[in-house]
C-alpha cells in the first residue's frame, strides 16, 4: 500500500443516525467533528469527494412517527432534515480547513446552491468537497438512491457507504454472534439474499451503471483513508 490513492473521485454515503451519539437524537458535535477529520484525511490525499448524508437523526419519512402523515409530506420533511445535517457537516469541514459546498435538490438559494451537475463537477475539480442535500428532490426515493444517482452524475468511481459495522453480514452482527461477513458480493446476490446494503432501487441503479459499492465501518479511525490507498476493508459489491 503506497501513498497514491487508487480512486480519483468518490461518493461517500453516511447515515443521519450515525450523528446522534448516545442521545439517540439530533447532532453530536464530537461525532460530527470526527467525521470531518476522517474526510479531511482522504481530502489531503487529493481525492475528489462528494457526500450524501441521511436525515434519520432528525426525521425519516418511513419512520414510526410518520405513519399517520401523508407519505409525500413526510418525505419532504426528511429531505429538509438531510439539509440540516449537510449544513452541519459543511461547518465542521470548513473548521477543518476543507473548502465545501452544499448543493440541494430542492431550491434553497439563501442557504445552499441548487444542484447543477456541471457546477458540482467544477467544484470537485477545484478541490471542494460537495455535499448533496435534499435527496433526489422527489418523494418515495431514499437517500441511498440519491447517493447512487449523484455518484453516477458526477462520474464517481465508487460509492462508499459508511456504517457502524465492518461490512455486510447475512444477519445483524449486533444481535447474532455467528453472523457471516461477506468480503465480496455481486449485485444480484444482494438482491436475491435480501441483504441490507442499500434499497433495491439503489442496487439496481448501481448494477446498471457498473458502480461498485464498498460498505465499511466509518467509526474506525483511518478506515476511509486506508480504502483510498487500496486496502481491502469492509465488503465490496460489484459485478
Amino acid at each position: 500500500m503506497g501513498d497514491t490513492p487508487v480512486y480519483k473521485r468518490i461518493l461517500l454515503k453516511l447515515s443521519g443516525e450515525s450523528l446522534t451519539g448516545e442521545s439517540g437524537f439530533g447532532i453530536d458535535p464530537d461525532i460530527l467533528n470526527r467525521f470531518a477529520a476522517e474526510v479531511r484525511k482522504a481530502y489531503d490525499l487529493g481525492v475528489q469527494i462528494g457526500v450524501v448524508i441521511g436525515g434519520g437523526n432528525i426525521f425519516r419519512g418511513l419512520s414510526a412517527k410518520a405513519r399517520e402523515m401523508d407519505r409525500v409530506q413526510a418525505d419532504y420533511m426528511g429531505m429538509l432534515a438531510t439539509t440540516i445535517n449537510s449544513l452541519a457537516l459543511q461547518d465542521a469541514l470548513e473548521k477543518n480547513q476543507v473548502a465545501t459546498r452544499v448543493m440541494t435538490a430542492i431550491e434553497m438559494r439563501e442557504i445552499a446552491e441548487p444542484f447543477i451537475r456541471r457546477r458540482a463537477i467544477r467544484h470537485l475539480e477545484r478541490d471542494r468537497v460537495v455535499i448533496f442535500a435534499a435527496g433526489t428532490g422527489n418523494p418515495y426515493f431514499t437517500t441511498d438512491t440519491a447517493a447512487v444517482l449523484r455518484a453516477i452524475e458526477i462520474e464517481a468511481e465508487v460509492i462508499l457507504k459508511g456504517t457502524r459495522v465492518d461490512g455486510v453480514y447475512d444477519a445483524d452482527p449486533e444481535k447474532m454472534k455467528n453472523a457471516f461477513k461477506f468480503d465480496h458480493l455481486s449485485y444480484m446476490e444482494v438482491v436475491k439474499r435480501g441483504l441490507k446494503v442499500m434499497d433495491s432501487t439503489a442496487i439496481t441503479l448501481s448494477m446498471d451503471n457498473k458502480l461498485p459499492i464498498i460498505v465499511f465501518n466509518f467509526d474506525i479511525k483511518d478506515n476511509l483513508k486506508k480504502i483510498m490507498l487500496g486496502e481491502e476493508i469492509g465488503t465490496i459489491v460489484r459485478e
